[in-house]
């Protein structure tokens, strides 16, 4: 086992973080938009929905995928993608055949079984462990209470129903600690719009720690996760990126952290609640609401965002529409347009729109978003350069040019610092302008 000094990656060093276990720390000065290094992916998984678009191998986007000749339902680039796959497809391969329709696990259980499979194949460590390794990942196995210890539990099961052919199986509680450890170290993999294209593991990424005011971002070339500095970085600064969206007030924002990772942060942005009354705007009126009228309020948008997050997943596109508009209506004779819980369900309401392919909708509600949005997230977020992105190419599809053009350009400004200058969604974006 290397020393944890001689375990480098060029310019950074893993280091004891205080008060938050290991962590990553700057050797050298790091400008903003310089790549720190990148991680290629120990174990990913293409999600199901993404099939015949994406090469299951790669992640690659492009057309005249070729299929497996075997379940018809994974799709490559070429024989060398499918070669470089077929240890953890065929994993699936005979089981999608016998199951059919009936096949359908969760990508957490598609993932794990692949963790297990790539420590059964490869025991040593691999190019994506060269400071952190997957067996050290943290489990907080004593954090857990009986919910997601029954999801667990659930999960195992669908692990030995759908890959008992092919994976010598430890025993029940290895496999609990295993799910913990993917539950909490496994990276989801988005697309340029934020679409979700896969889950994956990043050992050496999983060793920085969470800011809510990160100096680092993290993007990925298909299953190559590279990291990237949004602010100037000194030596001896340790690397923070963020694990939750930051778009939301202070105490959502722990919540979502304790929730998922089982911590609270002690960032400036956590301590001070500096941004919290922005993110919060309260309607001005003569006569303006009381405390307790906002704080219930502030409850009832809580609650309207997750009962729409369980919506999506049986009620109609009308329906869920109709949620986002009653709720924006009901919160907007308090909150303000810019407040981050109208901004919540403007955007699920442009996200059933693109979904309908409603496209004077979509814009309505994105016209309102991106301005908010600029000023509460970070510099250089995805989630800004996303909403340009998504702007630009309805403003394209609506005939408005000018509007487009000017929204793709302020998409790439940001893509160049997170992505890359050479990253192929900025090459892409430039081609979309060109054949415009």
């Amino acid at each position: 086992m290397r020393s944890e000094a001689e375990a480098q990656l060029g310019g950074l060093e893993r280091f004891a973080s205080p008060g938050k276990g290991r962590g990553l720390r700057a050797r050298r000065r790091f400008a903003v938009g310089e790549l720190l290094f990148s991680c290629p992916a120990y174990a990913a998984v293409l999600t199901v929905s993404e099939r015949g678009s994406h090469c299951d191998a790669c992640f690659a986007r492009k057309e005249g995928l070729s299929k497996c000749g075997r379940c018809k339902q994974a799709f490559y680039c070429n024989v060398e993608c499918q070669k470089e796959d077929w240890p953890m497809h065929k994993l699936e391969c005979a089981s999608m055949c016998a199951f059919g329709q009936n096949w359908h696990p969760s990508d957490t259980v598609r993932l794990t079984a692949r963790v297990l499979a790539k420590q059964q194949i490869h025991p040593e460590r691999t190019q994506s462990e060269k400071l952190f390794a997957v067996k050290e990942f943290e489990s907080h196995l004593d954090k857990l209470d009986n919910e997601k210890r029954e999801l667990i539990q659930n999960d195992i099961a669908a692990l030995h129903h759908f890959y008992s052919k092919h994976l010598e199986y430890p025993d029940n509680a290895a496999l609990v600690v295993l799910f913990a450890q993917v539950n909490c170290n496994g990276f989801t993999i988005e697309d340029e719009e934020l679409s979700h294209l896969g889950s994956a593991i990043f050992p050496d990424v999983a060793l920085m720690n969470h800011s809510c005011c990160p100096n680092v971002i993290v993007t990925y070339k298909g299953t190559l996760a590279e990291v990237r500095a949004v602010r100037e970085i000194e030596p001896g600064e340790e690397i923070f990126s963020s694990y939750i969206d930051l778009l939301y007030p202070t105490e959502d924002r722990n919540d979502r952290l304790r929730d998922s990772y089982f911590f609270s942060c002690d960032c400036r942005e956590c301590v001070t609640k500096e941004k919290d009354k922005e993110k919060l705007e309260i309607c001005k009126l003569n006569d303006p609401p009381s405390a307790e009228t906002v704080k219930d309020m502030i409850k009832y948008a809580r609650n309207v965002i997750e009962e729409f997050r369980r919506a999506k997943h049986y009620k109609s596109p009308s329906e869920l529409l109709e949620i986002c508009e009653l709720s924006l209506d009901k919160m907007g004779a308090v909150f303000e347009d810019s407040n981050v819980y109208m901004l919540h369900m403007m955007y699920q309401a442009m996200g059933v729109c693109l979904y309908v392919q409603d496209w004077e909708g979509a814009l309505r509600y994105g016209q309102k978003i991106i301005r908010p949005y600029s000023k509460h997230y970070p510099s250089y977020s995805l989630n800004v350069a996303s909403m340009w992105l998504k702007l630009g190419r309805l403003y394209m599809a609506l005939k408005n040019r000018t509007a487009g053009v000017k929204a793709l350009q302020r998409a790439i400004a940001i893509m160049e610092v997170a992505h890359g200058k050479d990253h192929p969604y900025i090459s892409e974006i430039k081609k979309e302008l060109e054949d415009h």
